[in-house]
């Protein structure tokens, strides 16, 4: 049994799906009814769920994550995550995202050169995401670092990027699977700017 919880902090809802203590998916939105469509597209059809009307301690420790996440903070993660309904290629690249640090990005270029396959398959994998936010597939850019897509909104992507800015100033490297994976200071990702109508 899949238990959904949802919470309002400042502005935004936060809702995530637990199973066995383990987080199935995790999202965020301006409103109630959004953020729990959102929550039911990201769990599997075939297990049972059930919405929780009140928090227990564990929920209400991830969902506190989501919210400091969101707002660029620095938060050690013990979390278990739930992949089994993932495929083995998107369990791979989400496991080696998860060890880009805030105040960094890497491309889905990098990004594949440690997990393997291409580019756009790392695109497709980051847009599987269940788990918004705790895995940052926020910080996965274009090899020109622009900001590229993000399933909650582009906007969304460069304002959380914004807020995890740490005045890092040049590129680094660090060692995943035995691999090099370039990271690159947000300083660094190119502007967005919204389109014009």
């Amino acid at each position: 049994m899949i238990k959904l919880y949802h919470t309002k902090i400042g502005e935004k809802w936060f809702a995530i799906a637990i199973e066995n203590d383990k987080i199935v998916a995790s999202t965020f939105a301006s409103k109630k009814e959004v953020v729990l469509r959102k929550l039911l597209l990201q769990i599997p059809f075939e297990i049972p769920f059930k919405l929780e009307s009140n928090l227990n301690a564990h929920a209400k420790r991830v969902l506190d994550a989501l919210y400091a996440i969101y707002n660029g903070k620095e938060i050690k993660l013990d979390f278990k995550f739930e992949m089994k309904h993932l495929s083995p290629y998107t369990a791979k690249a989400l496991k080696i995202l998860t060890k880009v640090p805030v105040g960094y990005v890497t491309t889905y270029g990098a990004l594949a050169k440690v997990a393997g396959g291409s580019p756009r398959a790392i695109g497709r994998a980051m847009a599987s995401n269940p788990v918004v936010l705790l895995i940052p597939c926020h910080r996965v850019v274009k090899s020109d670092l622009s900001i590229g897509g993000y399933g909650p909104g582009i906007h969304e992507k460069w304002e959380i990027l914004q807020k995890e800015k740490r005045g890092y100033k040049k590129p680094k490297e660090i060692m995943v699977r035995g691999k090099r994976l370039m990271l690159y200071p947000v300083e660094m990702v190119k502007p967005f700017r919204k389109r014009k109508k």
